[in-house]
């Protein structure tokens, strides 16, 4: 891309170069400082600054902050630049790469993520302390120098474009990065150190089990929806004492949090201590800056059993690509990502659903009794004696079980002997025509195929859809599960309506099994996203 000549004309001392970056919050270039020889990075701020008097002289302010912080894990800022229409943040220019770009070609050993997140958490609590908020720590925000070293980049940016809201074109474009973002952030709400200790402690979830804490799909808004209404997946991939602390960092509520990344990283580095060892850091061989408090935390003795180390060698990868691109604020009409995150519905419409069909069900059997037609009950055993015939033929559920021709004398095919359970209905054929009965085995309704496989079926559809139903109260499942639920509803409203009516020996008809079968599985589809919606407020 070729670099726009005020960018060059607001800043006449370097040399600039291609770009090297680009993102929500604004493009890369690289670039010389000719007088000194000294290499850089030039951040182009988003047009919407130099629109706008108000946040343009926030920024300035801003830019005061951050080129008076001085910490060895944050990106240090030598210049700012407002000339020419541009806002221009100049840099020091790191070639050791992301954290992104390591984690997507070579991945981290749980041990070097948790170094890493120290190192970001450090560097974040000394911008808190200087008043600045981040706002959007993600992978590609952690850059390394080319000895190793973590930094943190793009500090304080996101607040003042956004005013600390997360802003969404109306198309559900985010400005940013929402894989990352807190649930006040993307509300609106008011902001602490809190949102930024949400955001990292999102970023150590992926890099300990290679995946975000929620379901990616269904584009950026409907993952900050996620993020705003639902908890996260519980983080099972990883021992105990790191999967604790780095869920109290991602709760929903700011105040479940920690209060800061300082008491964070204390709770990190001894749980790192008790999984890894009182020696890890030094084992891990990443250079990180630590508080006295943080460091004595991370060589506390283990009282717990040391977690096996040939497990905890094996390094993690991301399991997904990155997330959608991020909009460039200067190209669309930006609006706060509330005004578009629509509450989860109420589901006491669906709830009524699922118990009047439900009911339906239940009633269908006894709602509707067998034909009045002649009884043949019969020793299912013996031959089928039925005068003037000359062919039978057995049924049930519209499945033909037996059709045998014989004079007035049918032997029945073994088969059909251990299906019949209550009554099927039987067809004998004679010289007058057609003429049906209900044939009843003289033995218990039960022990048939018909008694028995209703039996297991009600029982087999019934498991799987309450484990169906848990999984959505726990939110481990989502619009896969709802769809699963849909057949399991149809057998189990086909064996809710055969078991009664074997028992009841009515002809097993196939249109009340069909009906039986697709209230059910109205019934089982209204349930699911009863219990979805429910499990979602």
């Amino acid at each position: 891309m070729t670099v726009s000549p005020s960018v060059v004309a607001a800043l006449p001392q370097y040399d600039i170069g291609g770009q090297i970056g680009h993102g929500g919050m604004g493009v890369v270039y690289a670039g010389v400082h000719r007088p000194l020889g000294r290499p850089v990075a030039i951040k182009r701020l988003p047009q919407v600054l130099a629109e706008d008097a108000r946040m343009s002289a926030r920024f300035e302010h801003e830019a005061r902050l951050l080129a008076r912080l001085d910490h060895p894990h944050i990106v240090p800022v030598y210049d700012y630049v407002q000339d020419h229409g541009e806002h221009l943040l100049v840099m020091e220019k790191l070639d050791g790469g992301t954290v992104w770009s390591k984690f997507s070609e070579h991945g981290f050993t749980p041990a070097q993520s948790c170094a890493l997140l120290l190192a970001t958490l450090s560097g974040l609590h000394a911008a808190h302390g200087a008043g600045v908020l981040h706002l959007d720590v993600k992978p590609k925000n952690l850059l390394f120098t080319a000895q190793g070293a973590l930094k943190v980049a793009d500090f304080g940016i996101a607040q003042v474009v956004s005013e600390g809201a997360t802003l969404v074109t109306h198309g559900g474009q985010v400005l940013g990065t929402p894989a990352y973002l807190a649930p006040e952030q993307a509300l609106g709400n008011p902001l602490s150190p809190a949102a930024d200790v949400y955001a990292a402690a999102t970023v150590l979830y992926e890099l300990l089990s290679g995946h975000l804490p929620f379901e990616s799909g269904g584009g950026a808004l409907a993952m900050i929806q996620r993020r705003v209404h639902q908890d996260p997946r519980p983080l099972t991939e990883v021992p105990s004492p790191l999967a604790q602390v780095v869920m109290r960092g991602i709760q929903r509520d700011p105040h479940a949090r920690y209060r800061n990344a300082e008491t964070f990283a204390i709770d990190l580095a001894g749980a790192a201590a008790e999984v890894f060892g009182r020696d890890w850091l030094m084992r891990v061989g990443l250079p990180v800056h630590l508080a006295p408090q943080v460091s004595a935390a991370s060589t506390r003795p283990s009282t717990q059993p040391s977690v096996p180390r040939e497990t905890l060698n094996i390094p993690v990868r991301a399991t997904m690509t990155d997330s959608a691109p991020p909009v460039w604020s200067g190209q669309h009409t930006l609006v706060p990502a509330r005004d578009l995150i629509a509450p989860p519905k109420p589901a006491v419409w669906f709830t009524v659903t699922a118990v009047l069909f439900a009911l339906l069900v239940i009633a269908l059997p006894f709602a509707v009794p067998g034909r009045d037609l002649p009884v043949h009950q019969h020793d299912m055993t013996k031959p089928v004696v039925s005068e003037g015939a000359t062919r039978l033929t057995v049924e049930a559920v519209g499945i033909p079980l037996a059709d045998v021709t014989g004079a007035g004398t049918f032997e029945l095919p073994g088969a059909t002997r251990w299906i019949v359970g209550g009554a099927a209905l039987a067809t004998a054929q004679t010289a007058e025509g057609e003429r049906e009965f209900s044939l009843q085995p003289t033995t218990n309704p039960m022990i048939s195929i018909m008694g028995a496989g209703g039996a297991v079926l009600l029982l087999f559809t019934l498991a799987y859809l309450e484990s169906l139903l848990r999984s959505l109260r726990r939110r481990q499942s989502g619009t896969a599960a709802v769809i699963a639920s849909a057949p399991l509803g149809f057998g189990l409203g086909v064996a809710v309506w055969l078991l009664p009516t074997v028992l009841l020996r009515h002809e097993p008809a196939l249109w009340p099994a069909v009906v039986g079968g697709c209230l059910g599985a109205i019934a089982a589809v209204a349930t699911a996203v009863a219990t979805r919606r429910a499990a979602l407020r």
